[in-house]
């Protein structure tokens, strides 16, 4: 569970700077100071990405999406490799397997492209591949003990899927509210049926004051506003795919992490 330390000694010098790294960073849990750093470091690299796909010349569409999913789900799949005991290493837990993990597939998708240009062989064909290669490992080393799990977000997943049938919704809209509603409901199922506990610090603000599946229709709510949004004032055909790719993004690798630690049970 994430929580706020109190109590920092406004000492000068050094000590206080120690005690704010301690406090906010070292300590673990989320809070709401190291929550709003990391955030805003979220968007500057965000923004930086984009600059670097632009030089690259990498068109944003389903392409690119197909070819980076993998390694979601070897960032996801590492960081409960660690949940499992099966490595402890601290380049492997938030924020930092956000980062290793960024850097690996950007170094991966620049020596794509550019065997591209050598080799005429398509970039995103190259990286779904090695993307797939590299997830498996992990993937294969996690023990599948909970399919009732499974069942269960399954069939809270379906009032979703239902949803999105009938919607009069563009078909990257519905992907990317599917999979923030696969990440909501395994969170809800996680705590509701397995004891786990929300660790985020705005989660978990709804979580005790309203009850976990609070959770699932605030980000329902959110994630709706938010794509709404974007189609409406988002002028830049491609910077509105981009916006929806890292969105996407960011749900896929809570949910799949979340979903491969309780199937697993740890």
């Amino acid at each position: 569970m994430g929580t706020v330390k109190k109590g920092v000694r406004f000492s000068s010098g050094p000590l206080m700077l120690n005690d704010f790294f301690q406090n906010y960073f070292i300590s673990p849990g989320y809070n709401i100071v190291n929550t709003g750093i990391y955030s805003l470091t979220l968007v500057f690299g965000v923004y930086l990405i984009f600059l670097l796909l632009k030089r690259l010349k990498v068109k944003i569409d389903k392409n690119l999406a197909i070819a980076i999913a993998p390694f979601v789900i070897f960032g996801s799949s590492m960081r409960v490799i660690v949940d499992s005991k099966l490595i402890e290493s601290f380049l492997f837990v938030s924020p930092t397997i956000y980062i290793i993990i960024s850097i690996f597939t950007l170094t991966c998708l620049s020596m794509t492209v550019f065997l591209e240009k050598k080799y005429k062989i398509p970039y995103y064909q190259i990286l779904f591949a090695a993307g797939l290669m590299f997830a498996l490992l992990p993937l294969l080393a996690i023990q599948i003990i909970n399919f009732y799990g499974s069942l269960l977000v399954l069939i809270f997943l379906l009032p979703w899927l239902a949803f999105l049938i009938i919607a009069k919704w563009s078909p990257e809209n519905k992907l990317v509210f599917f999979i923030h509603m696969f990440d909501a409901v395994t969170t809800f199922t996680s705590i509701e049926f397995f004891g786990y506990m929300e660790q985020h610090v705005v989660p978990l603000f709804f979580i005790n004051q309203f009850g976990s599946f609070s959770f699932v229709l605030v980000k329902a709510l959110a994630i709706f506003l938010i794509l709404i949004s974007i189609d409406r004032y988002c002028k830049d055909r491609k910077f509105k795919n981009y916006l929806k790719l890292i969105i996407g993004i960011l749900g896929a690798t809570t949910g799949i992490r979340d979903f491969l630690r309780m199937l697993a049970l740890v």
